[in-house]
């Protein structure tokens, strides 16, 4: 008795580390606060975060504020991308990038522009600059009329970015993998 009381005990304690070491340097669970990313995402989905993957165009992320808050938007722009929206149209470094995200709340907008027209030099951030600086990052929420993003609090950096989400795991009926665009 005695023996399978320390087996318990010792396998215990071992599920317990490893739950705080996968929590605290690989993956981490996050219930989505708002509609800023409908959509995509509505208010109360529960979402797995990969702490461990490295930030590409399109990918949805969490991130923390200054507020200690943490917010989940799309990543728009990266380090040394010249970023433009022109009459609903973004362009990165010159090329026309496809939104398909967006499809539902552009045949819902209630403006003209779902996402008005401005280009990097005009972010808080950018310097003026022309180009992201480096560690910078523009995201943006795919309910664009209602998303305090990028365009209101300016750009982000780097190591605000708490990871990349990965999976939707509720509600169970909504389960869903990889939100990236590609």
């Amino acid at each position: 008795m005695r023996q399978e009381f320390i087996e318990w005990f010792i396998a215990i304690i071992i599920a317990t580390l490893l739950y705080i070491i996968v929590t605290t340097f690989f993956f981490m669970s996050y219930t989505v606060s708002g509609d800023s990313m409908y959509p995509t995402f509505e208010n109360g989905d529960k979402v797995i975060v990969n702490k461990m993957s490295t930030i590409h165009h399109g990918e949805v992320i969490v991130f923390k504020t200054d507020k200690k808050e943490n917010f989940v938007k799309r990543v728009i722009g990266i380090p040394g991308d010249n970023v433009e929206y022109v009459n609903d149209v973004l362009y990165i470094n010159g090329k026309r990038i496809a939104e398909p995200y967006l499809q539902e709340n552009e045949i819902a907008k209630s403006n003209v522009l779902l996402t008005e027209n401005f280009n990097i030099t005009e972010i808080v951030g950018s310097e003026g600059q022309k180009t992201i600086p480096k560690n910078k990052y523009l995201v943006l929420g795919d309910n664009r009329e209602i998303s305090q993003d990028s365009r209101h609090f300016g750009l982000i950096e780097g190591s605000q970015i708490v990871g990349e989400v990965q999976v939707r795991y509720w509600p169970i009926s909504t389960f869903h993998v990889n939100f990236s665009p590609q």
